[in-house]
């Protein structure tokens, strides 16, 4: 199978060594992603919830680069640097993905690479025949 890295160009793929997304085939696998704008600021600073809509539209970014769309989700992770955001973060998750319904996990992790980031997703995506 053919393999397809792609980057955003951001300092930290080179950094640690890393692709923003891969395209195996039908499977495409997101890195995870931070709620970043194209110059590299965060967005939404001290606001889990507009991190997450941040975030979310920039694995959307990341799955078009390869043909893929949120639609085509199956599964995404969830960290967050404080439990008791999980609803404000599960609301703006629901805004995107209530009706595409992936597997989903969400757990409480000590610190991000940031302090003022207070989410990281990954994302997990099958092409579908429609996509292709």
């Amino acid at each position: 199978m053919q393999r397809q890295n792609i980057s955003s160009g951001t300092y930290w793929e080179y950094m640690i060594g890393y692709s923003r997304a891969v395209r195996v085939g039908d499977f495409v696998f997101v890195s995870g992603t931070t709620a970043t704008n194209k110059e590299g600021r965060i967005i939404g600073i001290g606001n889990p919830y507009l991190q997450t809509i941040q975030i979310i539209k920039n694995i959307q970014t990341a799955l078009e680069m390869v043909g893929a769309y949120l639609k085509d989700v199956v599964r995404t992770r969830i960290y967050v640097t404080d439990i008791s955001n999980w609803e404000k973060i599960g609301q703006a998750h629901s805004e995107y993905f209530e009706q595409i319904r992936p597997a989903a996990t969400l757990v409480e992790v000590r610190s991000l690479i940031n302090p003022e980031l207070l989410v990281e997703i990954e994302a997990d995506a099958v092409l579908n025949e429609k996509t292709k």
